[in-house]
């Protein structure tokens, strides 16, 4: 069980991240790789994945254990600048990564230290090469750095727009709560995941673990690759707020490539001034009802074309908990003529 324990100075100072963290999506995917539950989420993407991993992964492997303690180092905390969520406004995997390989020797010692001393294999730290990296050589950071790079590559990239419009669609609906609910309504909007009990937040976790935030705040920060439960860093900052990880939901079926026969057909049937009012008006979220209030159809109606839409891969649809939220995808927005969101992590 984890209990997150608020003051007041702490409720008016929590953050919900923008946008997925590429270096908790590498350390979450990685882990999730090793695994073989939450099939209906993962399994297609793990299948195709799993074939393009290569003996360099070997370095990943032996520093992110499915179970258990990961060296927080690799998921570096985000700088506490108010004005700017997330890690320093930017989600670019350069930069990520250069932090990470800035990471001073003492604190690499350090979390490989307890790394070693957690895992059921220590053995296998030594043959990955993990000591020279615990003393910061040079070549096993540089090592270190292209390993994650070229996963990120390889098991990320190629599904980047589904990771941001999922990310997307969760964010609208935090938004959303916190509009409608303040601070109390957006934590509560977690459930089942998290369950706000003022003033105290908590979450299955597997050891038990009471985090006093003491005022620093906390930024909640989504992720496509978290399963089933947050997680945390193990020693975060004294001084910064805390960093909690949390799962987001996932559209069935979202790792499936599909031929470009398909696609057209589905695009095909997208003509009218309904759907592409639909589209217009999901830029900003909305719920099936104030669709069909919105363009004057019923509700039935909304259904039907929301789901052409969707199976379009145009917008994505999150339930929250009597209402089904829409928002658009990069996809969409692209066909309406404006911006795509940039690629996550890139």
């Amino acid at each position: 069980m984890l209990r997150v324990h608020f003051t007041a100075d702490d409720v008016a100072r929590v953050r919900v991240a923008t946008a997925a963290d590429p270096l908790w999506e590498i350390t979450n995917s990685f882990q999730s790789l090793a695994e073989e539950d939450n099939a209906l989420a993962f399994g297609d993407w793990r299948r195709m994945v799993r074939p393009l991993l290569g003996p360099a992964d070997g370095l990943l492997a032996a520093l992110l254990p499915p179970r258990g303690y990961s060296p927080d180092f690799l998921t570096p905390e985000p700088p506490d600048t108010p004005n700017a969520p997330g890690r320093g406004g930017t989600l670019d995997l350069e930069s990520a990564v250069d932090t990470v390989l800035r990471t001073p020797r003492s604190v690499l010692r350090g979390d490989l230290r307890l790394l070693a001393a957690s895992s059921e294999r220590p053995q296998r730290l030594l043959l990955a090469g993990v000591r020279d990296l615990a003393e910061g050589e040079p070549a096993a950071l540089r090592r270190l750095g292209a390993t994650l790079h070229t996963y990120h590559r390889r098991a990320l990239a190629p599904f980047s727009p589904h990771i941001r419009a999922q990310v997307d669609a969760d964010l609208a609906a935090r938004a959303r709560a916190a509009l409608t609910g303040g601070t109390d309504g957006l934590l509560a909007s977690f459930r089942p995941v998290l369950r706000w009990e003022p003033p105290v937040l908590e979450a299955d976790y597997p050891v038990q673990r009471e985090l006093w935030l003491g005022g620093r705040g906390l930024l909640l920060q989504p992720s496509f690759f978290c399963a089933r439960r947050p997680v945390m860093l193990a020693a975060p900052s004294p001084e910064r707020a805390p960093v909690l990880v949390y799962p987001i939901q996932h559209t069935p079926g979202w790792a499936r490539r599909r031929g470009a026969t398909e696609r057209d057909a589905e695009l095909g049937v997208l003509l009218g001034r309904t759907r592409a009012a639909i589209l217009e008006d999901v830029v900003t979220g909305r719920t099936t009802g104030e669709l069909a209030r919105r363009i004057g159809i019923s509700g039935a109606a909304a259904s039907q074309h929301t789901a052409v839409l969707r199976q379009a891969g145009l917008l994505l649809s999150v339930r929250r908990s009597r209402h089904v939220l829409h928002t658009i995808t990069p996809a969409g927005l692209a066909l309406l003529g404006g911006l795509p969101h940039p690629p996550f992590g890139r």
